[in-house]
């Protein structure tokens, strides 16, 4: 839930940085946070889930 939430937090700061640097207007803004909404609620959300969970635990595992 940490992870999943802390990804939601950046995407946003990043949607907010493109929008206000006018790298990507409101209009393709707004499609882009659909297609989100609606490709969690496909039979894909699961595949996507488990892929973004083994590159935190990738991440997560690597010591400096």
């Amino acid at each position: 839930m940490a992870i999943s939430l802390s990804v939601v937090l950046l995407l946003a700061i990043i949607l907010v940085v493109l929008i206000r640097g006018g790298s990507i207007k409101a209009g393709p803004a707004i499609v882009a946070i659909l297609f989100g909404f609606f490709l969690a609620s496909t039979g894909m959300a699961g595949d996507i889930q488990r892929f973004l969970n083994s590159i935190a635990s990738t991440i997560n595992s690597i010591r400096f």
